[in-house]
């Protein structure tokens, strides 16, 4: 069973008993069979979870701690013979100090124990008073049987890490412990260790940990719970990590605090899980991390692995670590269940409408930036566009509108050209019109027949064979003439076409393909729509054009027309003949090949099995099959059109400028990725 790179793991925050440890280890148990049942690999309990948190000063009571490792041993014998790792808190004494601890168990053993180093002991926290800081197995202040060695400026300590005797087992204590688990390396702070300005954490990723498990008990005040959200957030994000962070739940004692089960569970700033908070019974949590896509993005930054200004890099401090071996995943069917939105638009807004409306504004903007400082870098008189009342054209002609306003130009001074030609039909034409003549440009058309046909005549082309040649020398002649007229006004010809095009290869090399400045280069064709759509709806009003139609009107109406690039005759009632998703594919599946493709390096049959996750109501697998085989036969086959692409604005993580994020030679070959579709 193939797990695609995915972990399951789950926070569990049981209804406490202050002290009532055989109660707390039996709610332990019953939730790890839970687990069990939804087949996790990784479970984690909240901070001191076999004791409750709030014990207070009977730490200090030889009878709580005994009864307190002899439920880790309970809770030990009952994880035999079940493939997960779990990771519960408890008290444990070492050398005669008592340190707040997480336990790791897996299959009946415990495979190591991780103690906390930063103690709060201020305002209503008083660790500091029953425990000792982890800190102490990393500053030499604990028997270590590891071998000093000299980096070059000190002796540090290899390992930082001692043996202990508990329940019966010999494990290892530390902070500095790596565990495994299948593919996923998860490393262990707990509760107050996050809130400092150096996180044990970071320092656990860039030696190797993708995860992070926080043991916390983190009480409720007012707005606190937004904090320590954006605390784990920004965490997960900038570690490129997922965090499990599980906070303790009813039951712990409320003399002075309340604790409200707060759990979250983050992968690189994404929030994938949420618990919720104020009930009464205990909860759990479940998401599926990708821990390949960690790897990945890792692997991409360079500067992940560099720690400190000077140059040293993350493997003197993997040095530092010890690492055990805790088991196999478990054998999860993802198929079957998954824990884990998948957007079907990844290109797309999505959320409140706030931040819809701040997403759209921000990409309109670097486009209109990028443009402004274009225009008056080359001190441009005109901008030149084609306008074929399609998606593209239009965005691009709504971006340079903004643009012109912006530097206080005339809009005049935009050229839009209508080039009507083989294929144009009725109620295009009439939308690039309207279009030009509401917002004010100067319109001129050009019919491309006459020259085309001419030129059918010069090369020997029958007209009646509707070829390549038949489509490309119209997309040809409408370039020649954008360029042209841009050397006659002193202007600059603004490229329409967009990332999904270019990702295709679905444009005509040195016809649409090329311009002088890309306005929608990073543009993929579903944000064009969507952009299209909010522009209309959000920066033009209906009936705004006396005696004509509306801007919005017009947008609105070309958001709704099938995308076509009209080079082939119309239909009998002058109806578009030529629709580009029945050739290529539809738009919105090569949109999210490409997106998890070009970002997070996924293998052909991982992009399938997520495409079936988010589009399974609405193509078959067959159909995804069929257009995954293309995407990949397209994009790897037409790298030579990108490799000369305009300049253009980068407006998101994924961009294909051969300048910039995407480097690959024309002559790659598809075979090894259609090989693994077939």
């Amino acid at each position: 069973m193939k797990n695609y790179g995915y972990i399951r793991v789950a926070a569990a925050s049981p209804r406490v008993k202050v002290a009532d440890v055989r109660s707390n280890q039996e709610e332990i148990c019953r939730m790890m069979d839970e687990a069990v049942r939804q087949e996790v690999s990784l479970l984690v309990f909240p901070e001191l979870s076999v004791t409750g948190y709030t014990c207070a000063d009977l730490f200090g009571s030889n009878l709580l701690l005994e009864r307190s490792e002899e439920a880790v041993a309970a809770i030990r014998t009952h994880s035999r013979g079940k493939s997960v790792t779990v990771v519960v808190g408890a008290p444990v004494r070492y050398n005669d100090k008592l340190y707040n601890c997480a336990v790791v168990i897996r299959n009946g053993q415990i495979k190591g124990i991780v103690p906390k180093i930063y103690l709060p002991d201020y305002n209503e926290f008083y660790e500091a008073r029953w425990f000792s800081s982890g800190a102490d197995f990393l500053s030499g202040n604990v028997h270590n049987e590891g071998r000093f060695m000299d980096d070059g400026r000190n002796f540090v300590r290899e390992g930082f890490c001692a043996e202990v005797r508990y329940c019966g087992c010999r494990c290892n204590i530390s902070p500095n412990i790596l565990f495994t688990v299948g593919e996923a390396t998860f490393a262990i702070e707990i509760c107050e260790d996050l809130w400092t300005p150096l996180p044990p954490s970071s320092f656990h990723c860039v030696a190797g940990a993708q995860l992070i498990v926080n043991l916390s008990a983190s009480n409720e005040v007012l707005m606190k719970h937004v904090y320590r959200k954006n605390l784990v957030c920004e965490q997960s994000a900038h570690t490129l990590s997922g965090y499990i962070y599980c906070s303790s739940n009813y039951g712990e004692s409320t003399q002075d605090l309340v604790f409200g089960g707060s759990s979250l569970i983050y992968e690189n700033g994404t929030l994938m899980a949420e618990m919720d908070r104020f009930r009464t019974e205990s909860q759990l949590i479940v998401a599926d991390l990708d821990v390949e896509k960690l790897t990945i993005l890792r692997q991409k930054q360079s500067s992940f692995y560099y720690v400190t200004p000077d140059g040293t890099r993350a493997s003197t401090y993997a040095q530092m670590y010890s690492r055990v071996e805790a088991g196999d995943s478990a054998d999860t069917d993802f198929d079957k269940e998954f824990h884990r939105y998948i957007e079907a638009h990844p290109f797309v807004p999505a959320g409140d409408p706030d931040d819809i409306r701040a997403r759209c504004e921000e990409i309109f903007s670097i486009q209109v930036q990028g443009l402004m400082t274009r225009l008056e870098h080359v001190q441009s008189r005109t901008a030149v566009i084609g306008i074929s009342g399609g998606l593209d054209s239009t965005l691009a002609l709504l971006v340079t509108v903004m643009a012109f306003d912006r530097l206080g130009w005339s809009r005049e001074r935009i050229i839009g050209v209508t080039m009507p030609g083989l294929g144009t039909s009725k109620r295009t034409h009439t939308n690039a019109d309207d279009l030009m003549a509401a917002l004010g440009i100067t319109a001129r058309e050009i019919s491309v027949v006459p020259a085309v046909e001419q030129h059918f005549r010069d090369i020997g082309h029958d007209p009646s064979v509707q070829d390549t040649t038949y489509e490309n020398a119209q997309a040809r002649e409408r370039t020649q003439l954008l360029m042209d007229i841009s050397n006659q006004t002193g202007g600059i010809v603004i490229g329409t076409g967009d990332l999904s095009e270019l990702a295709l290869g679905w444009c005509t090399y040195n016809g649409d393909h090329m311009s002088m400045y890309g306005v929608n280069a990073s543009d993929p064709k579903t944000l064009v729509r969507y952009l299209c759509k909010w522009v209309g709806e959000t920066r033009f009003r209906p009936g705004e054009n006396a005696g004509g139609r509306s801007v919005r009107d017009i947008i609105l109406d070309i958001v709704d027309t099938p995308i076509s690039p009209e080079l082939t005759p119309a239909d009998a009632e002058g109806n578009i003949a030529q629709l580009t998703e029945d050739l290529v594919g539809p738009y919105e599946l090569h949109d999210f090949f490409l997106y998890h493709f070009f970002r997070f390096g996924c293998e052909p049959r991982k992009i399938l099995f997520l495409s079936r996750k988010a589009f399974g109501d609405k193509y078959d697998e067959k159909t995804l099959k069929h257009w995954l085989y293309q995407f990949f036969k397209r994009f790897i086959g037409q790298q030579f059109k990108r490799s000369c692409l305009p300049d253009g604005p980068k407006v998101g993580s994924v961009s294909l400028s051969p300048r910039g994020d995407w480097r690959m030679p024309s002559d790659a070959k598809w075979a090894l990725f259609l090989e693994e579709l077939s």
